[in-house]
């Protein structure tokens, strides 16, 4: 596992990042092939926040925990990811199994834990997307009251992108784009 530490707020001992590493790494067993953990360590208002991005094949898993302690906040994170990763291979495997019972004769399906439920799509809007700079496009949000706006960057060639608010009050920009495997 390739490991990418960024501090915010506050410098990380060697001790810190050899524990951090030691952590991710046992999740490296979880999964198939190269992976990377991106993992973010800051300090706001007397809390120790550690943020584990891994990303692999494609697939990303994300956790953020906060605490008093740096160390507790990496174990809390690395224990999230963990639920993350099997929740979402035993959904997988669920839906294998399941199609290969499909030609089966069996006509009994077991009980579908809480949470193990189909997403259920309630409701669906169609709206035209029109180029717009990133300026407008979070005027447009805030007019709307909305948390995020789907627009076409007029600056990048009308590619899709999302504007939101974040907790801390400033705006984020996600932007379409090729990923890197």
């Amino acid at each position: 596992m390739n490991f990418v530490f960024t501090e915010k707020k506050m410098s990380s001992s060697e001790d810190l990042r050899a524990y951090a590493e030691k952590k991710i790494g046992k999740l490296d067993k979880l999964f198939r092939g190269e992976s990377t953990a991106y993992v973010t360590f800051r300090v706001e208002r007397n809390r120790n926040i550690a943020e584990i991005t891994v990303s692999n094949n494609g697939m990303f898993y994300r956790a953020s925990e906060s605490t008093n302690d740096m160390y507790v906040s990496i174990d809390a994170a690395v224990a999230a990811l963990t639920r993350q990763v099997r929740k979402y291979k035993t959904r997988l495997e669920k839906r294998i199994h399941e199609a290969a019972l499909e030609n089966d004769f069996s006509t009994s399906m077991p009980a579908v834990d809480e949470e193990e439920k189909e997403f259920k799509i309630i409701r669906t809007k169609r709206f035209s997307i029109k180029p717009m700079s990133v300026d407008e496009a979070i005027l447009q949000m805030n007019l709307l009251e909305h948390n995020f706006y789907v627009f076409r960057n007029q600056d990048e060639d009308g590619a899709f992108a999302v504007v939101y608010k974040r907790e801390a009050g400033d705006y984020g920009l996600i932007e379409a784009g090729d990923v890197e495997s």
